[in-house]
């Protein structure tokens, strides 16, 4: 029986390889002006075009990662192609004490946050390497940096809220086919010799459920307070996500891919377009369309877990 759900599950990847024809684009991103938004990654790949187009659209955009010469570059290209400006935030989603000093600096710059873009991520990263706080690397940048960037921000957010047209504000987590691809393994998250047993891609496509997990979560804890979160699953994208692949993944993949800006999509739908307001808490395949990810990510036992562990990891590191 479990043989066949994962099986299940490897086809609904598969599904989710060729979505049909894209239905939002954004062009139906309405004018954004004053409004606040953070993109993380935002200076390659999926973030630069999602970044690219809430500046189209005059909104004020932090451009957060950990390259501040890569983002300045960036940035320039982008107010060249925009007119408008993005600003840089510098922060190390590996390291809990430089996401700490980046939520401090854009609480002290920002008093609203009205859509958080948690975008960042690193892939098939080798298993030998851990973070600073000793988690694993891809757990660590992909799950819990950026959750805890989450609870940082919620201030401004909440603020962002009151002062939105809406009544919401926004957090948007790209997520992944490959979320389909692992369930969780307790245990493997910090460095151990459970973690070892694994290959890093297992761990990368657990540290995608997670991420989804945490999006659903996110919802549970916060939207009644008006806090709208959802997973994004992009595409199969071409970026430089797999650039610790291999060189034949890499070329296969160029055929296989579709065009960078497309990526964009569905995160666009669900931090800007009004109908995302009724997906609170779901998952969306490419282009913006609901979806049903793993059992897991519905399953309040196993979110509501990972969130305690969270939490505990925050108290014993910061």
């Amino acid at each position: 029986m479990a043989r066949l759900q994962e099986l299940k599950y490897k086809l609904a990847a598969i599904r989710e390889h060729w979505p049909p024809k894209a239905t939002f684009s954004v062009n139906h991103i309405p004018d954004l002006r004053g409004r606040v938004c953070l993109v993380t990654g935002g200076y390659s790949g999926i973030g630069k075009e999602i970044a690219k187009a809430l500046l189209e659209r005059n909104a004020r955009v932090y451009v957060a990662g950990r390259s501040p010469g890569k983002a300045q570059a960036v940035i320039e290209e982008l107010r060249e192609l925009t007119g408008n400006t993005g600003i840089f935030l510098d922060v190390d989603f590996s390291s809990l004490a430089s996401v700490r000093n980046a939520g401090r600096i854009f609480l002290e710059r920002e008093s609203d946050l009205h859509m958080l873009f948690l975008n960042a991520a690193v892939m098939g990263v080798p298993v030998a390497e851990v973070t600073p706080d000793g988690y694993d690397m891809q757990f660590g940048t992909n799950v819990v940096g950026p959750w805890y960037f989450a609870k940082l921000l919620m201030p401004a957010l909440l603020r962002g809220k009151a002062s939105s047209l809406d009544g919401h504000a926004r957090i948007i987590t790209t997520s992944s086919a490959d979320a389909y691809l692992s369930s969780i393994h307790w245990g493997t998250f910090i460095d151990s010799p459970a973690r070892k047993k694994l290959d890093t891609m297992t761990l990368y496509f657990q540290s995608k459920l997670a991420t989804t997990i945490v999006a659903r979560q996110l919802a549970e804890h916060y939207g009644t307070q008006g806090i709208i979160s959802i997973a994004a699953n992009p595409g199969e994208i071409q970026t430089d996500l797999a650039r610790n692949s291999s060189t034949l993944y890499r070329w296969i993949s160029s055929f296989l891919l579709y065009p960078t800006h497309m990526g964009a999509l569905a995160p666009l739908f669900a931090g800007t377009s009004p109908d995302a307001l009724k997906y609170n808490g779901e998952y969306l395949a490419p282009w913006g369309r609901l979806a049903r990810s793993r059992h897991e990510v519905y399953d309040q036992e196993i979110g509501q877990r990972l969130w305690k562990w969270l939490e505990e990891q925050v108290d014993e590191h910061t």
